[in-house]
């Protein structure tokens, strides 16, 4: 860990690099790291995500694709998310594009794993997603992909970045880029799921599966109903399904802010509940009952199914649940836990040849189709599990290995070296065998503990797993102790 300025690169402010990750903080509501630029709308320059800023970060990324560019013109894709600002950061987005040469393809509202398999499809140069994800309404996001569709890697942030706060010439009024809009990539995107093979759409169609939806009123409320009925599920019950970006809760999918979903599964007698978040790369299920299947375990149940099918390695960040490990072993196949970060766990599928791997955040990445996480390939392999083997959603849960999960933190002093603090945590452990690929974390036969440096808060995250949350809190309680007397 380090923290500090790049003030002889002319970039004020303080940076951390995590890992292999650079990450630019400026009082928390506007963020800078690989993968895009975050902040909250309105307020003052460079403290928030300000039209200014919109147009540096877009500037900063539109130079870095000019620069690698092989051709005489080059292309991106930009979609956005149903959040109310997201029509003012498109038309600047956009706009500065063209105006340093760049055509444009414009997606309108759709989703993240959808513009990255846009990117593709189109042969373009990259792509921004514009969305915050799960944060709540007041903020927005550039989220940034390379030419493969998938988030540009933390060298290629760190330029991007300082690009971002570097002055740039624009094209004359002959050499403007172009835009043109295409409204038909979520209808592709669906299309391409239905052509996998492990999607059984005759399957679906013949349990007569009932679905309650709960898309927070951004684009899955788009996506998930077509992809639905699509796969064969007639009834379809919608809840908070009209994308015009106000969410009807905390749009993270955990279980404290699924009640309206839990009850509406219980009241129409439906099989199934499915939520995402407002950008359908995270995707969590409720049970017919109303009880939470996990978050953590949608991974779980895809891969039991992909790895029924299709012998091959598993990839799982190390903040993720063992329980997915337990059903790779059970399957006789390699898993492999990476750094946390979406780009960290495609790295190692890419590394491990990998058919299936992903977060325990609800995010499934099934690389025959594309490599990131996807919802809504997800919600077609787990209908195809759950028809294939009968029975209900709450005894498929009960059929994996059980293990709860504790989330606690621990909030940063500013004069805390936090580099130093962790490795003295990690010699401290040193009998224990920690791996240190990110952050501290511990495997230990009662459970493990994950001691790491949030990428977009200012503090340590630590996680726990074991059999009973009353273990997980005790590992919590232990070795956040242990750390904070390395301090």
């Amino acid at each position: 860990m380090w923290i500090g300025t790049l003030e002889s690169f002319g970039i004020a402010g303080y940076f951390v690099i995590v890992g292999d990750a650079l990450i630019y903080l400026c009082r928390m509501t506007f963020i800078r790291s690989i993968s895009g630029f975050r902040g909250t709308i309105g307020g003052a320059e460079q403290d928030n995500l300000t039209p200014p800023d919109i147009v540096r970060a877009t500037q900063g990324y539109g130079s870095w694709i000019l620069d690698g560019l092989q051709k005489d013109r080059a292309t991106v894709v930009v979609g956005r998310d149903a959040r109310p600002s997201g029509d003012m950061v498109q038309r600047l987005v956009t706009g500065t594009l063209m105006g340093m040469g760049i055509d444009v393809i414009d997606l309108g509202l759709s989703t993240t794993p959808t513009v990255e398999m846009a990117v593709i499809g189109e042969g373009a140069d990259g792509g921004i997603i514009l969305t915050a994800s799960h944060n709540p309404v007041q903020w927005n996001a550039l989220k940034l992909l390379d030419a493969q569709g998938a988030f540009i890697s933390a060298a290629a942030g760190a330029e991007v970045i300082r690009r971002s706060e570097q002055a740039h010439e624009f094209a004359p009024v002959d050499a403007l880029g172009n835009i043109s809009e295409h409204d038909g990539w979520i209808d592709a995107h669906i299309q391409a799921i239905l052509d996998l093979d492990l999607v059984d759409r005759a399957a679906i169609a013949g349990a007569g599966f009932k679905v309650a939806v709960d898309a927070v009123n951004s684009t899955g409320g788009i996506a998930l109903p077509k992809l639905l009925r699509a796969l064969g599920v007639e009834e379809v019950i919608e809840l908070y399904c009209e994308p015009h970006g106000r969410f009807p809760h905390n749009p993270e999918p955990r279980p404290e802010h699924l009640t309206a979903l839990s009850g509406a599964v219980v009241e129409h007698g439906c099989h199934v509940g499915i939520t995402v978040d407002p950008d359908v790369d995270r995707l969590a299920f409720v049970c017919e009952d109303g009880s939470m299947f996990g978050e953590e375990y949608t991974l779980v149940a895809v891969a039991d199914y992909v790895l029924t099918h299709t012998p091959g390695a598993v990839v799982s960040n190390l903040s993720s649940t063992r329980a997915l490990r337990d059903v790779a072993n059970g399957h006789g196949q390699l898993y492999t836990a990476s750094a946390v970060g979406e780009v960290n766990v495609v790295n190692a599928m890419r590394d491990t040849d990998a058919i299936i791997g992903g977060e325990g955040n609800g995010g499934v990445i099934y690389p025959t189709l594309h490599a990131g996480r996807d919802a809504l390939v997800g919600i077609a392999l787990f209908l195809s599990h759950l028809a294939h083997r009968g029975g209900s959603v709450s005894e498929m849960k009960a059929g994996y290995p059980s293990y709860e999960m504790v989330k606690a933190k621990i909030d940063l002093n500013p004069a805390w070296d936090v580099d130093r603090l962790l490795s003295d945590f990690a010699q401290e452990v040193a009998a224990l065998s920690p791996s240190t690929i990110d952050g501290v974390k511990l495997d230990l036969p009662e459970g493990w503990v994950h001691l790491r440096k949030s990428n977009t808060e200012p503090i340590v995250r630590v996680y726990a797993e074991a059999a009973t949350p009353e273990a997980a809190m005790g590992l919590v309680e232990t070795y956040r102790a242990k750390l904070l007397t390395c301090a």
